[in-house]
């Protein structure tokens, strides 16, 4: 597998299990309710299955991250693994009908412009050079 197709398949799963996370932790918040330091709160959380969800959502993210970073340059891979910040806020939208404010895009454009910029700078630069 060539390296640019490993990069892309990679963050893309990265991103897809962050987001996954991310809006299973949603779901689970719609359930459970306003967080109240209780065992009928905590039980109610762990009894949903959307927590169940987020937690295979980390586990996943953490074997794709630590994957990525044998071979992924760190700089750029850190940046990259912030696109779940634009996924889920378009996920949000779609799923939840959630309003995107002109900052929140202005802010999502800047994170997707910052990326191809270190990976530019990356392919200029390889590492161990």
């Amino acid at each position: 597998m060539s390296r640019t197709r490993f990069y892309v398949f990679g963050f893309g799963a990265l991103m897809l299990f962050d987001s996954w996370t991310q809006i299973c932790f949603k779901l689970a918040a719609g359930r459970t309710g306003e967080f109240s330091m209780t065992f009928a709160w905590l039980s109610g959380a762990l009894s949903t299955p959307w927590i169940y969800g987020a937690i295979a959502g980390y586990l996943c993210a953490f074997v794709t991250w630590m994957t990525l970073l044998k071979r992924a340059p760190v700089g750029p891979a850190f940046a990259a693994s912030h696109l779940e910040v634009v996924s889920v806020l378009i996920l949000s939208r779609i799923l939840f009908g959630e309003h995107i404010s002109m900052m929140q895009v202005v802010g999502a454009a800047c994170i997707a412009c910052g990326i191809v910029f270190l990976s530019f700078s990356e392919s200029r630069h390889p590492a161990g050079r």
